[in-house]
């Protein structure tokens, strides 16, 4: 009886010592909640909801413009003049103008045969048309393949040039800058421009230049992309949702009401005067393309999207890629808005319409607005209502908005539709990456200006099994594990676990679902799930 007596003091001692812990947490929560926390939600609540009507009115805005595009027929043939090249027997090919097509890789190991094999398919007179392969490879294996690559095609009577650098100051940007310093370029009047991944038809030229050539006020023309393994797996896919809303609506909506849309980056053709009238390509932030797009603008140049022009290129097939893709796509608007929101605003060139729709619109609700309140609101805030019952967020906010911003969103790929809620949970997810990168553009620190080239595995519909030989089977924690997203989870789980327990919410089955997304890609498995 001693022993048995004695033995049990062990647990009423553990047992006293967390019951006081307990208590003394649940005094020190409750002085804190009224005079802080109360107040600090109802705060972030207010902005998260004015963040949400903004965003909100934003989508339906376009959704209405892009009806009304549809609805009349708002080609852009019957918006600019459009005619054919033809052949002048006087003039022969240099009735044509010079075009010059670049092609920026950097140890592209994969795919430097297909970018410059579609670059050289391009069909355009022969005298009339330079392909420039801007290789700032440091691998000295990728380097040589991609010389004799471009050997390979000279030898053939295409007009090629193999430009390299000593260095990669600037990136792409410093790239594609070099690359119009070559004394050859003087001659010619139009840049087309391919990332290492991108397969332009052999028409594509044929197809942009006319818009250019009968239209002197255009500075650029920009074709849509189509994804060739957007079916490899479910994060292609989701992909595939995002973009595809980019391409069907914020591209058309730009170019249709003469407005802005930025430079993709690639699969558009320049002209070189307007590039030059610019200021050039400037290497101040990782979003290079929407740097000139925007400087361009202000100069008054106007831009064309040709949502039927389609060129074909890879999405990242890692989450590891994708992850640093989405970083730099979200610290560099980010940071070009820090850095040219003056100037904007100074700018005597263009309409106060255009002003607006570039600041608020493109920048500050698109760029800025959309990331952060999608991870505050739905992944922190939202939650942390259930922890403080005393804030409430009306239905509308919650519920109705949200539905109808997805809604409009997911509309852009009919085909996924039934992928809603998995691309819910993916861009929660993401959200919380993006709006980190937002503010680190934003504030100016950190990883702003980190630039890491996207890995890229060639066509992967068709070369399935090289794409597997491709991939490390090893185990690595730090390629695999992210501790960002499972912290989240973690939180979102402690969350559902007490408003199941304790809360009137309701909340609980989708923080608990939310929960399993952060944990599933906080393990790096999100790429291995193939739809049906």
């Amino acid at each position: 009886m001693d022993r048995l007596s004695s033995s049990s003091l062990l647990p009423e001692t553990f047992s006293g010592a967390r019951d006081d812990i307990t208590y003394q947490f649940s005094i020190l929560w409750g002085q804190i909640k009224a005079p802080l926390i109360v107040p600090l939600l109802n705060l972030l609540v207010f902005l998260c909801l004015a963040m949400s009507i903004m965003l909100f009115i934003e989508r339906i805005y376009m959704a209405i413009v892009i009806s009304l595009v549809k609805m009349f027929g708002r080609k852009p043939e019957k918006r600019y003049k459009w005619e054919a090249l033809k052949d002048d027997l006087e003039l022969g090919n240099s009735a044509y103008p010079m075009v010059l097509v670049q092609v920026p890789m950097y140890n592209e190991r994969e795919v430097y045969q297909l970018s410059i094999g579609a670059a050289c398919g391009l069909s355009w007179p022969s005298d009339r048309i330079i392909v420039q392969v801007l290789d700032d490879s440091t691998d000295p294996i990728i380097k040589n393949l991609v010389e004799m690559e471009c050997q390979r095609w000279a030898s053939k009577g295409i007009n090629i040039k193999y430009e390299i650098r000593d260095n990669r100051n600037g990136y792409k940007a410093g790239a594609l800058k070099e690359g119009l310093k070559h004394s050859y370029v003087k001659d010619c009047d139009f840049v087309a421009i391919f990332d290492a991944d991108f397969q332009p038809e052999p028409d594509f030229l044929w197809r942009t230049i006319p818009y250019l050539v009968h239209n002197p006020q255009l500075a650029l023309v920009q074709a849509r992309w189509k994804f060739v393994n957007a079916d490899e797996c479910l994060m292609t896919r989701m992909q595939e949702m995002s973009l595809d809303y980019h391409f069907t609506v914020e591209q058309e909506v730009g170019s249709s009401t003469y407005a802005f849309f930025g430079f993709n980056g690639t699969a558009g053709v320049w002209r070189i005067a307007a590039i030059d009238e610019a200021g050039g390509w400037k290497d101040r932030t990782t979003v290079e393309d929407m740097d000139l797009a925007v400087r361009a603008t202000l100069k008054g140049w106007k831009f064309l999207y040709l949502g039927n022009l389609k060129v074909k290129n890879e999405l990242p097939s890692t989450f590891k890629a994708y992850r640093y893709q989405q970083h730099r796509w979200s610290c560099g608007p980010a940071n070009l808005f820090r850095k040219m929101v003056s100037e904007i605003l100074r700018n005597k060139k263009v309409s106060l319409w255009k002003k607006v729709h570039v600041i608020y619109s493109f920048f500050f609700v698109r760029k800025i607005v959309a990331h952060i309140v999608t991870f505050v609101f739905y992944c922190v805030v939202l939650p942390a209502t259930v922890l403080v019952p005393e804030v409430q967020i009306p239905k509308w906010g919650a519920v109705y908005i949200p539905s109808i911003i997805t809604i409009l969103n997911a509309v852009g790929t009919p085909r996924s539709l039934h992928l809603m809620v998995f691309w819910i949970l993916f861009e929660n997810v993401m959200s919380l990456h993006r709006t980190k990168a937002t503010f680190i553009g934003l504030l100016e620190a950190g990883r702003v200006n980190e630039w890491v080239v996207t890995e890229k595995l060639g066509d992967v519909l068709k070369l399935k099994s090289a794409v597997k030989a491709f991939r490390r089977p090893r185990f690595r924690i730090g390629d695999r594990v992210h501790l960002l997203e499972l912290g989240a989870g973690a939180y979102l789980f402690f969350c559902a676990c007490y408003d199941a327990a304790f809360g009137n919410n309701h909340y609980f089955i989708y923080l608990y679902i939310q929960a399993i997304a952060f944990f599933i890609m906080g393990f790096g498995y999100i790429g291995t799930f193939v739809p049906s």
